[in-house]
């Protein structure tokens, strides 16, 4: 799974490495995310392709009543995402997830109470994308609309599944970044991480 990741460059490094520009003047927020603090972090959604947003990270479908559900919608297994009512009415919203870097803990004991935290990057901590799935939910009470994502979780490749040995599940990383917003078949990254120890 994904719940931690990092995002470290500035708006017009974004801005070139995308081939797209900000929107509304939002300003590119560098640091952290837990993903249980509901962060919004910069994406490019398939509704507005030539410009970075700021969604909020953790899926509320349209026909929630609250926001209960996003701490069960960080992430989404790909495999399943037509089939589970929190994802299957956003199939079609398809969205890249902007980051650099993410944090992966390795189990070195049969429950977990001893791990090893892992950095995970492509290249030299080049930009990269997180495949995901986007939702528009309006506030019943206050009118506000919220956008929200998901992040997408595959099966783990040789390197992720001596990392994440508990799950055995790893983020989808995109390579066709403008094919996968207009539909097309996901091509992914996933073979060109590198692990770093820390």
């Amino acid at each position: 799974m994904c719940f931690f990741f990092q995002q470290s460059k500035d708006a017009t490094t974004l801005q070139n490495r995308f081939k797209v520009k900000y929107s509304k003047d939002n300003i590119a927020p560098v640091g952290s995310f837990n993903g249980f603090s509901y962060p919004k972090t910069p994406i490019i959604s398939n509704s507005n392709p030539e410009e970075i947003d700021l969604y909020s990270w953790g899926l509320i479908p349209h026909w929630a009543k609250d926001t209960e559900i996003r701490k069960f919608t960080l992430n989404a297994r790909i495999e399943t995402i037509k089939q589970k009512p929190s994802f299957r009415t956003s199939v079609k919203n398809r969205c890249l997830i902007i980051a650099d870097t993410f944090f992966e803990w390795q189990w070195l004991d049969p429950k977990g109470k001893q791990k090893q935290k892992y950095e995970l990057q492509i290249g030299e901590k080049e930009s990269f994308a997180f495949g995901g799935l986007w939702s528009s939910w309006t506030n019943p009470e206050t009118g506000e609309i919220i956008n929200t994502y998901t992040i997408l979780t595959t099966e783990a490749n040789e390197l992720m599944s001596q990392i994440h040995n508990s799950k055995k599940r790893m983020p989808v990383i995109v390579a066709n970044e403008a094919d996968w917003l207009m539909g097309d078949d996901l091509i992914l990254l996933n073979n060109s991480i590198r692990a770093v120890a820390v």
